[in-house]
């Protein structure tokens, strides 16, 4: 059975470059961040293409759109590492487990309501789960006295 590989979002499909952009007239902003005006679309690739750069349109929805002088490659390799370190950062939930019979004694029990307690003072989610076995389902009152315990 194949293994069914993670969608990566695909950041190339936010931007338009170079001769993608279709709009005649262009806010150009130089490589070094520097604003230098409304120029058309061929001025503005013929600036890119002496530095060896790229035109990236950065903002389409602005009237006229504005493009940025970049590389485009360097930019996407930043957005991605921007994303990861995003994604690095969040904080992943963890839900922990306890499993308890309805014989269990006080004495294990408060082993595992301790743990639990410094589970959660850790910022994680505790799921208490009684499991029965053979005819202790019958007494589904000692499930929910446990359960009651606990929860104090």
């Amino acid at each position: 059975m194949r293994r069914k590989r993670k969608e990566r979002p695909d950041v190339r499909a936010k931007y338009r470059v170079n001769h993608q952009i279709r709009a005649s007239q262009v806010r150009l902003i130089d490589a070094d961040g520097t604003h230098v005006g409304v120029v058309s679309l061929s001025e503005a690739l013929a600036t890119a293409h002496a530095q060896d750069l790229d035109v990236v349109e950065v903002s389409p929805a602005a009237d006229p759109p504005v493009v940025r002088v970049m590389d485009y490659g360097k930019f996407l390799y930043q957005q991605a590492k921007q994303e990861r370190e995003a994604r690095k950062a969040q904080k992943q939930v963890e839900v922990k487990e306890i499993r308890l019979r309805p014989k269990t004694t006080e004495h294990h029990k408060s082993f595992k309501v301790r743990d639990a307690r410094r589970w959660l003072e850790e910022g994680m989610k505790v799921k208490v789960r009684i499991r029965f076995r053979g005819r202790e389902i019958t007494y589904p009152e000692i499930a929910r006295q446990q359960l009651a315990e606990i929860a104090e």
